[in-house]
């Protein structure tokens, strides 16, 4: 998170975070672009781009600066280094197992979760060869004792769907911690205005903006950050979605004090 981001108050951040303000157009709100392809300056420009000796646009399926400004706002709200957008919750999701672990490999993941996070892990992983094993969040000798040398993650949410049991977001970091492994959670419940779990230990928060600071805007994004970084996207929300979800945003600090959240 830059050091700027640091300094700004939580409202501040959901307002302006992330987004440098055009030099030429000095616009206030973030723009749409619209656009798939970008203009390098000559070949040897070209190059250093593609070889990832200079950071720059190159493709909008790989970055955008509309969809840079959502990543980096959410990262900055939920206090991590860096975010990935991709186009819906469960390809947030997905994309984070499948960087992490992979044929052979398993997760251990708490028991009480979002029903399509449940079909994800219970039907879907396993015909990729990746095992999940449940454990209840609270029983943390049964999640120390399901944790072999194959486990390549421990996944929870900080509040449990539906029935918002409350994670122990600190003894499950440490578990975690001690067997060399991260712990992912998905924080759409609570939302950073409520929770911040990377300051609980936790390396990589998952979110379904819809429903976490969009308040079930009819257009999805989703999002990852995390103090690491991941990479290989799914598929990635595109402009216009990007900028419905991070308009949204800028409420969100009114929405956490006033207790309007449309999610619920």
């Amino acid at each position: 998170m830059p050091e700027n981001e640091k300094k700004r108050q939580f409202a501040t951040v959901a307002v302006h975070g992330g987004q440098s303000v055009d030099k030429t157009t000095k616009a206030r709100a973030v723009p749409i672009y619209q656009t798939t392809s970008y203009v390098f300056d000559d070949s040897a420009h070209a190059g250093r781009l593609f070889g990832l000796e200079e950071f720059g646009n190159i493709y909008t399926r790989i970055m955008n600066p509309t969809t840079d400004v959502f990543e980096n706002r959410i990262a900055a709200l939920e206090g991590g280094v860096a975010g990935l957008a991709t186009a819906s919750g469960q390809a947030a999701e997905t994309l984070t197992i499948i960087t992490l672990a992979r044929a052979g490999e398993e997760i251990v993941s708490t028991t009480s979760l979002y029903g399509g996070t449940y079909n994800l892990f219970h039907y879907t992983l396993p015909r990729l060869g990746i095992t999940v094993r449940f454990v209840d969040a609270d029983d943390f000798d049964g999640l120390r004792a399901a944790i072999n040398e194959k486990t390549k993650a421990l996944y929870t949410e900080t509040l449990g769907n539906p029935k918002l049991d409350v994670s122990d977001i600190e003894t499950l970091a440490g578990i975690a911690h001690e067997n060399g492994i991260p712990l992912v959670i998905d924080n759409t419940s609570a939302s950073p205005a409520l929770t911040r779990p990377i300051e609980w230990g936790a390396d990589i928060v998952v979110n379904s903006q819809p429903s976490l600071s969009a308040g079930m805007e009819p257009r999805s994004a989703a999002s990852s950050w995390t103090p690491g970084a991941l990479t290989g996207p799914l598929r990635r929300a595109s402009s216009p979605t990007s900028s419905i979800p991070t308009r949204a945003i800028t409420v969100l600090a009114t929405r956490r004090h006033s207790g309007t959240w449309r999610s619920f």
